[in-house]
């Protein structure tokens, strides 16, 4: 009797140390859930939120959102710039980022292409990103530390066969340690109901030639 009692608590035990190894190995390297925070700011109308965990480029640029958008009339052109650079901030800035599950910038993405964006940046930049659930993380990651607009035009994307007014943006970045990361690209963004959103972000970079405009915050 007192050999089956000696084996079913030694079954017992090896479930259990089983049970928390796979949590530990498994659990929390793929979908840990990204706490929610009660954000520092927030765009009266809008559906922006600026958090804690932002850095003070980023900060400083939803400010300048902010005011924009809380205006009377809202500029859309600097609305389109504003978003252009907070969205390549947050991508690009992964030094704040949990996992790769983490993903930057969705909050400006067009909501029919977020899913597949998503994925692409887990698969690609965000790649080998190390866990950091538990707040142990040794990896070096980018922190981006300047943005400018290099060029700004009107143009039209096709959506849904229908071709409709867009605007193409330009963007080049530094970083505060350069670890071979982009440092360029364009983005295209489209407007809906009041909302701009970004359908397409690409290598194709154009750089106007004077009256670059330059936002920097060490």
């Amino acid at each position: 009797m007192k050999r089956w009692i000696a084996i079913i608590i030694v079954g017992i035990l090896l479930i259990g140390c089983g049970t928390l190894v796979y949590f530990k190995l498994f659990n929390t390297t793929t979908n840990s859930k990204i706490k929610e925070e009660k954000p520092l700011e927030t765009i009266k109308g809008f559906d922006y939120k600026l958090q804690k965990r932002d850095k003070s480029l980023y900060k400083n640029e939803f400010l300048n959102l902010k005011t924009i958008l809380e205006s009377k009339e809202i500029d859309y052109e600097k609305y389109a710039e504003s978003i252009s650079k907070l969205f390549i901030i947050d991508l690009y800035t992964i030094d704040n980022k949990v996992n790769k599950y983490d993903v930057g910038g969705t909050e400006f993405v067009y909501p029919d292409v977020l899913d597949n964006y998503k994925l692409n940046v887990e698969d690609t930049i965000y790649k080998y990103i190390e866990d950091n659930v538990n707040d142990d993380r040794t990896q070096k990651l980018p922190i981006v530390k300047s943005i400018n607009v290099t060029n700004f035009k009107n143009t039209t994307y096709k959506l849904n066969n229908e071709e409709i007014d867009a605007y193409e943006i330009s963007l080049k970045w530094t970083y505060k340690e350069d670890l071979k990361y982009d440092n360029k690209g364009t983005l295209i963004l489209i407007k809906k109901d009041k909302y701009l959103y970004i359908v397409e972000k690409n290598d194709n970079y154009e750089e106007k030639t004077q009256d670059e405009n330059v936002y920097e915050k060490e």
